[in-house]
């Protein structure tokens, strides 16, 4: 086979399909690879215009098996079908050869950063939106059936924009503090900037080559990206230019992914989960917020420093030992505590940033969603709930005194919650199992089902967004013709459907930069 075949964006949702095969079929698949792939996905299979095609990345995918889409190809991308092309012997030699693991870990420097950077040639600033709709009512909406994002107006429900992302986005957009930018990644580590106030793509830039999150710094400075190939947390300026590449590297000696990273905005740092080590890393965010300053670490006391790096200043690092790594972190609104995920599954580790150390353990079998999880005040007092992805339960807790206040039985296991400060309710999906076309209503107060809405029966409904002021909700009918399903939150009546492409996450400018109450963080 000598013709190459070109196309960008290649993929969709694939599973790995790890299989055993003769040396001779292994060659094989590598020249398939080297002949009709490796122009889009690179030579060594980490990527270029179309995605990495390695085990980390892959196993991200869900949906039809990989020799499935390698023969057939996939809807609404432009990846072609093979079928006609190769033999099933060699579409399987393909497959095996790219579910194979590298043989090394792959480095993405700050050279290979800035040689990806990619500006819209088009882009034009205006110093003003373009469109009359309310800026900070302004709700993205991203649609995964065919990688697009779409603009919402929160008060008409006009969709102002509808722009391609990059491959698989994850993680959550950030917005500028002004709400005029919006930054956008991929789980191939790339990310774009989006100008909302124009609708114009501004640039994009790969900062890894499989990455997890990104945080945007109070200051709207600086962006912080948690990789897992390579070992790293890339920060970038606000124009996506490369600042720092920090490998990060355990105590031990030893190596770890960054399962996420986080901003903390009333303590300039961000904060970083690790993988693969015992420990949680804040990075400063200003010069005056280094380890010993009070914006940084508070009260923790410089004599009790064995925490702090030697480092003071801009991405000052500072470590806090844990038992364990733990994964999918809860912050209270003060940002002086987090509760993170145990490995077990059957715990939350509540670790007081201020004093750099574990204070608490909360039981929370089925495998809590922290990074789901909101807080609000209930009978006068501030508590926090969590959904659970194993048993069908939301479980709320006192952040005074971390004990656990109640736990509500649901129709199955949840993937997400959302309210609103001016909202007497917290809406809750049913994502797994039998019951995913329900969305349940708990009173603030009372902490009881007040209501559940069915309002896509035997399809999955997900993922609540607030307007603004709180007057409605949005939730994504998660299907490929689906739709974006918007309630008046006072009735709880549906008002309209708008038609998206399997709208997954929405995220509104007002909520997420001024951190409000019942939003995820």
């Amino acid at each position: 086979m000598t013709q190459r075949i070109s196309f960008s964006n290649l993929v969709s949702a694939l599973a790995i399909i790890v299989a055993t095969g003769s040396e001779g079929r292994a060659q094989d698949g590598a020249a398939i690879y080297t002949d009709l792939c490796a122009s889009c996905h690179g030579e060594a299979r980490l990527g270029s215009i179309g995605p990495a095609l390695i085990p980390e990345a892959l196993a991200r995918l869900r949906g039809a098996s990989l020799e499935e889409v390698i023969a057939h190809g996939r809807v609404a991308t432009q990846m072609p079908a093979f079928a006609q092309t190769l033999s099933a012997a060699e579409i399987t030699a393909v497959a095996e050869y790219v579910s194979q693991p590298l043989d090394h870990v792959p480095d993405w420097t700050a050279a290979d950063i800035a040689a990806s950077y990619t500006p819209n040639p088009d882009y034009t600033p205006s110093p003003a939106p373009v469109f009359s709709a309310d800026p900070m009512n302004i709700t993205l909406v991203v649609e995964t059936g065919d990688h697009h994002l779409s603009v919402l107006d929160g008060d008409t429900f006009e969709v102002l924009d509808r722009f391609p992302t990059p491959f698989a986005v994850h993680g959550g957009p950030k917005f500028s503090p002004d709400g005029h930018f919006v930054y956008i990644m991929s789980r191939d580590g790339w990310v774009q900037k989006y100008d909302i106030w124009s609708l114009q793509e501004v640039a994009r830039t790969r900062a890894a080559i499989n990455a997890r999150n990104i945080a945007l710094s109070n200051d709207g400075r600086w962006l912080a990206v948690a990789n897992y190939l390579p070992h790293t947390l890339t920060i970038l300026d606000a124009d996506l230019t490369p600042v720092q590449v920090r490998r990060v590297v355990a105590a031990d000696g030893s190596e770890s992914r960054v399962s996420a990273v986080y901003q903390a905005p009333q303590r300039d740092s961000f904060i970083l989960a690790l993988k693969d080590a015992p420990e949680i890393w804040e990075i400063a965010t200003s010069e005056d917020a280094g380890p010993y300053h009070d914006g940084f670490v508070h009260s923790y006391e410089k004599d009790m420093n064995e925490a702090l790096a030697a480092e003071e200043g801009l991405f000052a690092r500072r470590r806090i030992a844990v038992d364990e790594p733990l994964d999918d972190f809860f912050f209270d609104p003060a940002y002086r505590n987090l509760i993170g995920a145990s490995r077990d599954g059957a715990r939350g580790v509540v670790v007081n940033l201020d004093v750099g150390r574990a204070i608490a353990e909360l039981p929370l079998p089925g495998m809590p969603h922290l990074g789901s999880g909101i807080s609000w005040i209930s009978q006068g007092r501030r508590v926090m709930a969590t959904p659970h992805l194993k048993e069908g339960r939301l479980t709320v807790i006192n952040t005074d005194d971390w004990s656990v206040v109640k736990s509500v039985e649901t129709l199955g296991p949840g993937f997400f919650l959302r309210s609103h400060e001016d909202s007497p309710y917290v809406w809750a999906d049913v994502f797994f199992g039998p019951n995913k076309d329900k969305i349940q209503i708990l009173d603030k107060d009372s902490l009881e089902i007040v209501r559940t809405l069915d309002p896509a029966p035997g399809k999955t409904v997900a993922h609540i967004e607030f307007t603004r002021d709180g007057s409605h909700a949005l939730v994504s009918l998660w299907e490929e013709d689906g739709a974006v399903i918007v309630y008046d939150a006072r009735t709880l009546e549906e008002v309209k459907r708008l038609p998206m492409r399997k709208p997954s996450g929405k995220y509104n400018v007002w909520n997420k930069i001024t951190f409000s109450d019942g939003t995820s963080h």
